[in-house]
């Protein structure tokens, strides 16, 4: 039986700067039946140690995701067309209280997975990621975590707090939410605190690809890379913005010179197609920072590259070939 898709608003009838400013003009998940992807924000920013002001980054990355059209030509694929995508609005997390916070989010993740198979969150501080792998894990296990940050996130605490923005993937890693031979930072660079944060951080799970990586190798190479360290396990993608050069993301908390372009991490994620990705985020946009929505078009087009790479093949082929 073919199931009945609602896409997004056809722009032919409402400019693209009209109308609600639901994710790529997509169904409130409310108007659709059944959801394959649920994209939701988290509009928190307490667990930052430098500027704030991602709790504004889900808005913002709506706003600037007016301008995505329905068919992605670098990965082939319609991926509003295959599958019933939904804009799930926001998350509420207590802004005065990271452990209710983090709680909240948990719940609220795992109400929203009895709703959608798969959830995309945009940020919103990388703090989510904890409780977002809580839930992840409780369906799936321990999962692959392919980390796009230019910091390791693998910290303990800062000023005695074990849960900030710093620290998500070290007490994902404690709590055996990750799986330790499956898991990735893409895109690391700029001072650390001692040769022990690496240390540390291999001792948690993670191999590393650093951004000086990607500039001496090539994007081919941490490709491979990244593809036989993940293998076929279940995946989840978290990638923080500053992973980008603040010439492409300038509107983010912590922004580290030398980082990879926009064209480079779009084609990373476009590359990981044919693996199980069961959920993604997409964190610490900071609009104040922010310059002619740049960083907001950036983390727009990636998670519109995620959605894409969620898809499912068959289904594309299946109507594709009954279409020729």
């Amino acid at each position: 039986m073919t199931k009945h898709i609602v896409g997004p608003v056809d722009a032919s009838i409402v400019p693209r700067f009209a109308g609600i400013a639901t994710f790529a003009r997509l169904p409130r998940i409310e108007d659709v039946d059944r959801v394959d992807i649920a994209v939701v924000g988290v509009p928190f920013d307490s667990g930052v140690s430098y500027r704030p002001g991602a709790r504004f980054g889900p808005a913002h990355v709506r706003e600037a995701s007016r301008l995505l059209r329905p068919y992605n030509p670098a990965q082939d694929i319609s991926p509003f067309a295959v599958q019933q995508v939904a804009d799930a609005g926001d998350i509420a997390a207590n802004p005065f209280s990271i452990d209710d916070a983090v709680r909240e989010i948990e719940a609220a993740a795992l109400e929203l997975a009895t709703r959608a198979d798969k959830i995309v969150t945009i940020g919103g501080d990388h703090t989510i990621a904890l409780p977002l792998l809580r839930a992840v894990a409780q369906k799936h296990g321990p999962v692959a975590v392919l980390h796009f940050d230019a910091h390791l996130d693998t910290w303990d605490t800062y000023f005695g707090a074990p849960v900030t923005h710093g620290t998500p993937f070290r007490r994902a890693s404690e709590e055996g939410l990750i799986d330790l031979t499956a898991s990735m930072h893409v895109g690391t660079r700029g001072p650390l605190y001692s040769a022990d944060d690496l240390t540390d951080d291999t001792r948690l799970g993670f191999a590393v690809v650093t951004s000086e990586d990607v500039e001496e190798r090539g994007v081919a190479a941490a490709i491979d890379r990244i593809r036989t360290r993940i293998g076929d396990k279940p995946l989840y993608i978290s990638i923080d913005i500053d992973v980008l050069d603040p010439a492409h993301a300038p509107g983010t908390g912590t922004p580290e010179a030398g980082g990879l372009t926009s064209r480079e991490l779009l084609r990373m994620i476009r590359a990981l197609s044919d693996r199980n990705i069961v959920g993604a985020d997409v964190v610490e946009i900071a609009p104040a920072y922010d310059h002619a929505q740049l960083t907001a078009i950036a983390a727009s087009h990636v998670a519109y590259e995620l959605i894409s790479a969620m898809a499912p093949r068959e289904t594309h082929q299946t109507t594709a070939a009954a279409e020729s």
